[in-house]
Parts: C-alpha cells; structure tokens; sequence
C-alpha cells in the first residue's frame, strides 16, 4: 500500500514543480515588462519635458531680450512690444520689476500692481532662468521665467505659463499604448510558458512513465521522444540504460540457468552412486571405488561452486581454471561408471572404445561434463534394449570423442536448432525426463571454449552420433 501511496503523490509533486517553474518564469517576465514599461513611459514624458523647457525659455528669453530695449517698463509699452511677438500668443504672460511686482498680465487683470512670490518669478529675479513642468490627467502644465537685465542691471523678469492638451493627449496615447503592448506581451508568454510547461511535462511524464515500466522489470521498454534538446539526450541514455540492463538480465537468467544445470551432473552422480551403493550387495573395495567417486564428485561440486561464486563477485579470469593436457579415457571411465545405474534402469548397454586416446588440451571438469551430458541424453533417450557407445578416435592433429546411441534421433527440420538454448526436440518427452533444452547449449559452448569443433549427425528414429575434435598434445613430442 505505502508503494502505491508514493506513486500517487509522485505526479502531484512533479506537477507542483511544473507550475511553480512557470509561474516563477511569469513572474520574472512581468517583472522585467513592468519596468520597462515605467521606464518607456517616464522616458517619454521626459523627453516631452524637455522639448516643452527648450520652447517655453526660448519664448521667455524672446520678450526679456526685447524688453530689454525698452527705456521704462511701462504697461503700455511692454504690451505693445510682446504683441509684436507672434510665438507668446498662445501663453500666460506676466512680467514683473525688480521687486516682484507685476507690470503687465497677458490673461489676469487682476494681477497688475501685485508682488508675486511665485518660484519661477523668485528664481529669474536671482538672475537664473526657471522652468517647472507637471503632467496629470492627459494635460500637461508647463511655466518658464527669465529675467531681464540690461547689461549688468537687474530689472525685472518674464513669467510665461502655459496649459497643452494636445501634446497632454499624445503623452496619455503613447502610454496607453506602452501599457497595451506589455499587456499584450505578457498574455503571450503566459501562453507560450502554458504551452511549454503542458509540452515539456508531457514529455517528463512519458520520461517518468518509462522509468515506471522500466522499475516493474520490462527491460525491452524503449523510450521514443522527439526533439533534439537534453531530454532527448535523456531519451538516448535511457534506451542505452534499458539496453545495458536487458542484457544484464539475459546474462543473469543465463546463468542461474547454466549453473542449475551444471550442478544437476555432480549431484545427479552422487545421488546415483549412492542409490549404488544401496541397492547392490557390493565387496568392500567396489563400495570404497564407489565413495571415492563420490567424494570426487563432491570435490568437483565444489570448486563448481566456487567458479560460480567468483563469478556472482565478478571475477571472470579467476573463475576458469585453465585447461591442461590430460588423457581422455580416465574421465570418458569416471563418466561411464556414474552412469552404469541410469543405464541399467533403463535397459541400455554401455560400450566403449577407447583405444585410441590420445592427451588433448582442455579443462577437465569441462570434459566431464560434456561427455556426461551427452551420455546422460543418449540414456534418457535410448529405447528399452538400446546401446550407447562411447569411442576414443584420433586424428591427424586431433583427438576425437565420439557418443552414439540407437535412441528415437533427431528430425532433421530440427538438427540446426538443437544447439540453441532452450530447444527441445520432443517438448512432452524433455517434461517427462526433466530436460530444460540446456544441456546440448552448454556442451557446444564448452567444446568451443576448448577450441573444440562439435558435430551431429542423426536418423529419426534409429539414433543420433555427436562427434568432437580437441587439438591433440603428444607429451613426447612436446618433450622433445
């Protein structure tokens, strides 16, 4: 129950982190557009600013350096001279005498004899022109002084004010506009990280989904993603993990396979011996024969144990011991005395021939086991009355092993596949006799590894002849 709990919560969490992602991601978006919508805005309204100073002191500085003509600064004649001026029509004038008071007033009657103390008129009366400009609600507000002075005299200032909506208008028009346009770009990476987020966890989800599969022991699983970015490259090192893992497992299965097999023979031989043992009245030297062979069995059970347990910890060139130059008679008699039991059970004689052995180079306990395997099979497939022969042969740079028997044989459809792993020619019979379609696979594989050639030749229904040449070692040629 805990293990499905976890899967469940499993694809909550990872869709948390997806929207966490695209959130943080939208955030940082509308974040950096906000700013620069401030900054376009406050831009173009300085830019408005600054274009609205340049006109008004132009306009300001105009009617101080005409005044500045006059011999009086009388009401009359500033009126008559700021008339003449064509640009200060469409602003406030004011303009004042050294102490602040109004002489003339374009747009406020009420404002002549009056001392102002606005900022703008303080400033020019310092001597310095003055600009202040404000913008609200679409129109913008903008005042300028200068002063006016006569060489090095003082004697008065200019004050113009003025109120533009239109360019007030086109401020609010291009604002609104900015603001459009991020609005507009911010919908859009909301939808774009909606559609990333939505494709990049679809594929993450197949990703997971995969892992899944891969976790329940479905090691065939590949992992097909398009695109040419780190996922797909995850995709790669997935599929060459599943890969590397498949052929771990099938190496595995091989094994425990093999090695099950492999420790059936000894087994199989001390279970047959001491069944010997029981079941006959012997003399005391046959009955120490038959338990010195089972200690020898036992002794090859376990160093077969060993190679396996070396090679459970991964050490290959530890496990096999390296084959030497034996006869093959001594073994081919160790094997025929194992089986003389079976072969009496099952009403098979037992020849051999076995005069012509010659030392070959190869592992002993290899050649045990594959004449054993081979005898074993030409017993448990033999007929009532049948005979196995086992023959010693040589060559002209070979030795020669030879077991035939007169059992059923072997289709021929089936002979090229009898070799494989797993096959069994009669599946009913392989149930019955306990076959699991190892045993000739792991004889071709041990006259190979013993740079051995194997070969069969069979009728159906007459028997079947396996023949296997190892490279001969004449000791004294050697010698010599």
């Amino acid at each position: 129950m805990a293990i499905i709990s976890k899967n469940k919560k499993a694809p909550w969490r990872y869709g948390r982190t997806q929207i966490r992602y695209a959130v943080t991601y939208i955030f940082i978006t509308f974040t950096v557009l906000a700013f620069l919508n401030i900054y376009c805005s406050s831009t173009c309204k300085r830019l408005f600013r600054d274009n609205k100073e340049a006109a008004m002191l132009d306009k300001t500085g105009l009617a101080a350096e005409e005044l500045r003509k006059l011999e009086a600064l009388t009401p009359a004649d500033v009126s008559a001279t700021l008339e003449r001026i064509s640009s200060l029509r469409s602003v406030h004038i004011v303009v004042t005498d050294v102490d602040g008071t109004v002489i003339f007033a374009s747009h406020d009657s009420t404002l002549p004899g009056q001392t102002l103390t606005w900022p703008q008129i303080t400033q020019a009366l310092n001597g310095i022109d003055a600009f202040d400009w404000d913008y609200d609600s679409g129109i913008m507000h903008s005042q300028a002084a200068s002063p006016i002075i006569d060489g090095w005299r003082l004697r008065g200032c200019v004050y113009a004010s003025e109120t533009d909506s239109g360019q007030g208008a086109l401020v609010a028009s291009i604002q609104r506009t900015i603001l459009t346009v991020t609005i507009l770009l911010e919908l859009v990476v909301i939808l774009f990280s909606g559609l990333f987020t939505h494709f990049f966890s679809a594929r993450l989800d197949k990703i997971m989904a995969s892992m899944r599969i891969l976790r329940d022991g479905n090691y065939t699983h590949r992992l097909e993603l398009s695109g040419h970015d780190e996922l797909t490259v995850l995709a790669d090192e997935f599929n060459d993990l599943t890969e590397r893992l498949n052929i771990s497992e099938n190496k595995r299965r091989q094994f425990v396979s093999d090695a099950s097999h492999e420790l059936k023979t000894p087994l199989a031989s001390i279970k047959l011996l001491s069944d010997s043992i029981l079941q006959n009245d012997m003399d005391i030297d046959t009955i120490r024969e038959f338990v010195a062979d089972i200690g020898d069995e036992a002794e090859r059970l376990n160093r077969m144990s060993e190679k396996l347990l070396s090679l459970t910890k991964g050490e290959p060139d530890s496990a096999i011991e390296p084959p030497s130059i034996i006869p093959m008679t001594p073994t081919v008699e160790r094997v025929v005395r194992m089986l003389s039991h079976l072969a009496k059970s099952g009403d098979v004689d037992i020849h051999t021939d076995l005069q012509q052995d010659c030392p070959i180079l190869i592992r002993e306990d290899d050649l045990y086991q594959i004449t054993y395997n081979l005898a074993e099979n030409g017993i448990k497939y033999n007929v009532p009355g049948g005979k196995l022969t086992i023959a010693l042969g040589r060559g002209e740079d070979c030795g020669i092993l030879t077991v035939s028997d007169t059992g059923t044989g072997i289709p021929e459809d089936s002979l090229s596949h009898i070799f494989e792993r797993f096959y069994r020619v009669d599946k009913a019979r392989s149930r019955a006799s306990g076959g699991s379609g190892l045993g000739l696979a792991i004889v071709k594989n041990m006259v190979e590894r013993n740079q051995g050639t194997i070969q069969v030749t069979s009728t159906f229904g007459m028997g079947t002849t396996f023949t296997m040449e190892f490279p001969a070692f004449d000791i004294e040629e050697e010698d010599e």
